[in-house]
């Protein structure tokens, strides 16, 4: 499906003050927005009725209709319109109506400086293109499942990368090693690889290494004859006998045994199996496809791991990237475990709210897909309504709850990286210095959050979204809440 013409960011102004209503017309207009200016919150009604924007500002006080009757007249017949209320007579009564009603912020006239106007309607419309964005997804899943084949989902130029290795080897018999952390779909990849091999009619088996002991492993494997072990009471064949003509993928495969390793590099080289408690060979044809989140070279070097073998499996690598490396991918990922679900488990949830996607889009995902795709299961058991909001997602990815990193000790803090990869490493320097920063800046501002983001110069609900990695006690942005947090 070809993307959608980018056009610019449309705002609706309305406000009976014609010096103000000039006034903001130029300063948007001048940032690059198309800009309509309205001092009758009638003709607004009507406007909206025949035209699209994206953002609107809207005078609390005026004549015929009074804004926050056009807050509700908007939001009925354009919810998807981000709307800023402004009042020169703010109280804590009408911010809170407003924000119930549906508005995404509330300004106070007269502005210290039209600046603030400025940056509130560009966090407008980026929750608005992110609500756009929404919308293309659904309308993309509904029109085909996947985007990759086998069942892989996505789009950025990493998982391009990956269809475009599993197009170029599907095709032959040759061994692939599929590397990547747990999580990051790798059987999924396998699958996708004997789809489209000519071997797709003949069966697809797999076993997961790490979770047998190594005897039941070379039986399930390799099979064996009545006797080779106690309660061996018959004989019985094994996974590579039932994958004859087809695929077989062993995940974890740096977990098995070393006397395991030599079974299998014979199977590798020879082509055939000898089963547990058997001196005779039997010829299978076999395309082998492993998989691992382990780092074999290292394994290799510490004696492990067998080298042969190690080649023998390293023939093709497709290297699969963690789902923080491909954070585009987060929607499109998310609105199909959300059909999957709502469609496994009767529900009706369609959609989730761009206040759900953007924590999705920002949290770092250590489990990878399996762990996105447990979130939006768990959303979809926890929502009671047609759209995903935030409260239906973990507290990890909400922000409630620290993520899943590691923190290494403050003693011997290099030998410790040392066994880290340089991004986890580089993870958790950044994570040890954003909480002391935090903390050190919130306990200098006796606790004011809008104090803190100001010296930090940030924004306030982005330095908000860092304070709740490591506070408990901070909510959600409600009006009022630039008053002093409780100390933790």
């Amino acid at each position: 499906m070809p993307e959608t013409e980018t056009r610019p960011t449309r705002v609706l102004i309305v406000d009976d003050e014609p010096a103000l209503l000039r006034a903001l017309e130029a300063l948007l207009k001048k940032k690059g927005y198309d800009v309509v200016g309205l001092d009758s919150p009638i003709v607004a009604t009507q406007r909206l009725a025949t035209e699209d924007f994206d953002v609107a500002l809207l005078d609390i006080k005026m004549p015929q209709l009074s804004g926050l009757e056009l807050l509700n007249a908007v939001k009925h017949r354009r919810p998807e319109v981000e709307v800023i209320m402004m009042t020169g007579h703010a109280t804590v009564e009408t911010a809170l109506q407003a924000v119930r009603s549906g508005a995404y912020d509330y300004l106070t006239k007269p502005f210290d400086d039209v600046e603030i106007v400025a940056r509130s309607v560009a966090k407008a419309a980026e929750r608005k293109a992110l609500w756009n964005r929404n919308r293309q997804l659904e309308t993309r899943l509904r029109e085909r499942d996947g985007l990759a084949p086998g069942g892989l989902v996505g789009a950025s130029a990493p998982i391009r990368e990956v269809q475009r290795m599993i197009d170029a080897v599907a095709y032959s018999s040759t061994t692939v090693l599929i590397t990547g952390e747990s999580g990051t779909g790798k059987e999924l990849v396998a699958r996708a690889l004997h789809a489209r091999s000519p071997r797709k009619a003949q069966p697809f088996v797999a076993l997961n290494c790490g979770a047998l002991t190594e005897t039941l492993l070379e039986s399930e494997l390799f099979g064996h004859v009545k006797g080779a072990f106690t309660g061996a009471q018959r004989d019985q064949k094994g996974l590579f006998d039932a994958a004859d003509g087809g695929t077989i993928f062993l995940d974890e495969i740096g977990d098995i045994p070393l006397s395991t390793q030599v079974r299998l590099l014979r199977v590798l080289q020879e082509g055939d199996i000898k089963r547990v408690g058997s001196a005779d060979s039997v010829k299978v044809d076999v395309r082998v496809i492993a998989a691992t989140h382990r780092d074999l070279p290292r394994l290799v070097k510490s004696g492990r791991f067998r080298e042969d073998l190690f080649y023998r499996l390293n023939v093709i690598n497709i290297p699969l990237p963690p789902l923080r490396e491909r954070t585009e991918d987060v929607p499109l990922l998310a609105h199909h475990f959300l059909r999957r679900y709502s469609d496994r488990l009767g529900k009706r949830v369609k959609t989730l709210a761009p206040e759900a996607l953007e924590l999705l889009c920002g949290y770092r995902w250590p489990g990878n897909v399996r762990e996105l795709e447990n979130a939006v299961e768990r959303a979809v058991v926890l929502c009671r309504a047609e759209t995903v909001t935030p409260s239906d997602l973990p507290p990890a990815v909400t922000g409630h709850t620290a993520p899943l990193v590691r923190e290494a000790p403050a003693g011997g803090e290099e030998a410790q990286w040392l066994t880290l990869s340089y991004a986890a490493a580089k993870d958790q320097a950044l994570r040890r210095f954003e909480k002391s920063y935090v903390e050190a800046l919130m306990k200098a501002c006796d606790n004011n959050i809008s104090a803190a983001a100001r010296r930090a110069g940030m924004d306030r609900s982005n330095f908000k979204r860092v304070l709740r990695k490591y506070r408990t006690d901070v909510e959600p942005d409600e009006p009022g809440d630039d008053q002093q947090q409780p100390n933790p």
